[in-house]
């Protein structure tokens, strides 16, 4: 099935990059109307195009949310690691490296979603109904997704809804948070509409109507949170029954349920990311990866970790990342009950290498992703896909919905009781469960997986809870402090300032 996949993006990457040159020559937030597509072939090549686009979103969040938030301590010993500023809340970073490759390649899938769109409407009586119905579907859905990453990243960004020329887009400023949601949001209630419930095992990965109606009710959430004060993705909406009615249409509808078998795995918990276990029924939308130096592996298995551990686990040639440690944070390790089948998984606290002279780590590392027997052919080269919507995560978003419309409740506490009974806290069950406590329990759930710094700033927590683990654990004081409202956003890259003419304007603090 993954394989049948990545072989039909593989070759369209290449059937579209020669419709995309203009695009590497001006705003990415730009591109040119491409040529019409006049066969089946065609738009499938286009839409698995749109997919294509979202092989690096995982290394984008490992570093933009979770390197951001109180789960990594992020500081380097051997010069300045370009993530380290991300980490550091420098106020310089409008040339970095990681907001600049965030804001572009969403763009880019933007774009890509668009010209699909733009393609149906003009030549889609080529298509069945049920195909073209299903391709508008998928399309909306991801640009809805690389707009929701662009919003809780940047706040403002332009709105672009079809293919358009470089000087037309040019003109066109950042638009207010809450027209960008009504795309989004458009986006998805059309996605919910069009979408199959499930695939057969040739497609299965695409984009499906719980995925949607999972990413709506984030956004919904998210929409609900705190301004802050900022032009960011909090507009304080109180939208939360609109969230609770999504959620429980994706948990009623019974294709989904927590995994509770150990298999391969060692425990349930790690079986939902076992590498002989991928699509299992926790998965509601993944990014799909296949290894074997075509260029379809995943990378971001690495992207935390070191030289040192690929060695110590037998994975050497190939799999160093000529960087350093990127830690789990001591706060982070010391908040995992004994009993907590999740920190194993999770992490590995210290290893020792084989080689001479040996190596020994004493700090943690995050090993949630990497099975050094099934590994891929390099670092890049990882078979695992990455989840980024599971079922776990709706039973705890509906718990946060909850909490946040009427404060703790017995349905609330009982939806928590079920993800802590899979990782092994049968014994501690928790009652009357505050908003703080959920995120704790979230953070425990999802940590290593691109969550934490979105569930901050969503819930209202971000500046307390971020300030008061900076005084504690910044022991080599590298980081800004305290940190404010303005940096609850990434500013807008420089490139782009420059090449919209400064049409766009820059996030307040850089």
């Amino acid at each position: 099935m993954k394989k049948t996949l990545f072989s039909i993006l593989a070759a369209s990457v290449l059937v579209l990059s020669a419709c995309e040159k203009d695009l590497d020559q001006a705003p990415i937030s730009s591109g040119s109307v491409p040529t019409f597509y006049k066969t089946a072939d065609d738009f499938s090549q286009a839409i698995n195009s749109v997919y294509s686009n979202l092989r690096d979103y995982p290394d984008r969040q490992l570093t933009m949310s979770e390197t951001r938030s109180d789960n990594i301590y992020g500081v380097s010993t051997q010069g300045i690691r370009t993530w380290e500023p991300i980490n550091n809340f420098s106020t310089t970073i409008a040339s970095n490296e990681y907001p600049s490759d965030t804001w572009t390649t969403d763009f880019v899938g933007v774009f890509r979603a668009n010209v699909v769109l733009d393609q149906l409407a003009k030549n889609g009586s080529v298509l069945t109904d049920d195909v073209r119905s299903r391709t508008e579907g998928e399309a909306k859905f991801l640009r809805a997704l690389f707009y929701f990453d662009l919003v809780r990243y940047f706040g403002k960004v332009p709105v672009v809804d079809k293919p358009l020329e470089p000087q037309e887009v040019a003109t066109i400023p950042r638009a207010n948070v809450a027209d960008v949601y009504t795309l989004i949001i458009a986006d998805l209630q059309d996605a919910i509409a069009k979408l199959p419930d499930s695939y057969t095992t040739t497609n299965v990965g695409r984009a499906t109507n719980g995925a949607a109606r999972t990413l709506l009710a984030q956004v919904y959430l998210t929409r609900s949170g705190p301004t802050y004060g900022i032009n960011g993705p909090g507009l304080g909406t109180n939208d939360y029954d609109a969230a609770i009615t999504l959620l429980d249409q994706v948990i009623n509808s019974g294709r989904y349920d927590l995994i509770t078998a150990a298999g391969t795995a060692g425990s349930a918990y790690g079986n939902v990311f076992a590498y002989t276990n991928e699509n299992n029924r926790e998965v509601i939308f993944d990014v799909q990866y296949v290894s074997g130096g075509l260029g379809l592996g995943a990378s971001f298995p690495s992207i935390l970790l070191t030289n040192n551990y690929f060695q110590s686990i037998g994975a050497g040639t190939g799999f160093g990342t000529g960087d350093e440690l990127r830690p789990p944070s001591d706060n982070l390790v010391a908040t995992y009950a004994t009993a907590d089948t999740r920190k194993g998984v999770t992490m590995q606290i210290g290893y020792t290498t084989t080689s001479t002279p040996v190596a020994v780590e004493t700090r943690p590392a995050f090993k949630k992703y990497v099975n050094g027997t099934l590994r891929g052919t390099s670092r890049t080269d990882w078979p695992i896909n990455f989840i980024v919507l599971r079922y776990a995560d709706v039973l705890l978003l509906k718990a946060e919905a909850l909490i946040r419309k009427s404060g703790p409740s017995a349905t609330a506490d009982a939806l928590v009781k079920r993800v802590r009974d899979r990782a092994g806290l049968t014994a501690a069950p928790l009652t009357g469960v505050t908003l703080a406590q959920l995120m704790e329990e979230r953070r425990r759930e999802f940590a290593g997986e691109g969550l934490r710094w979105h569930d901050l700033v969503r819930s209202g927590m971000a500046l307390d809870v971020m300030n008061a683990w900076i005084a504690k654990e910044d022991t080599r004081n590298r980081i800004r402090k305290p940190i404010t409202a303005n940096d609850l956003l990434y500013p807008v890259p420089q490139n782009e300032l420059a090449a919209s003419s400064y049409v766009y304007e820059q996030n307040p603090g850089y």
